[in-house]
């Protein structure tokens, strides 16, 4: 039997930008850590805001001064 040729053509990967190759690394703030942080960040203050309205709910929002580096 004849062997089959592999395709000499890789495999195009789309490149991740650094959010979305960081982002499960990045630890989960509330609105506490968000009013006490030294560098306030658009989404931080964001997540404050909303916090604020009386009976509000919410799980947290992603930190990007607690991402690292992930995987390849």
């Amino acid at each position: 039997m004849a062997a089959k040729k592999k395709s000499s053509k890789a495999k195009h990967v789309p490149k991740k930008t650094p959010s979305e190759k960081y982002a499960f690394t990045q630890k989960m703030v509330t609105s506490e850590t968000c009013i006490k942080c030294s560098t306030p960040c658009a989404r931080g203050m964001a997540y404050v805001e909303k916090m604020k309205d009386p009976g509000a709910v919410g799980k947290g929002v992603p930190c990007h001064l607690t991402k690292g580096k992930g995987f390849k």
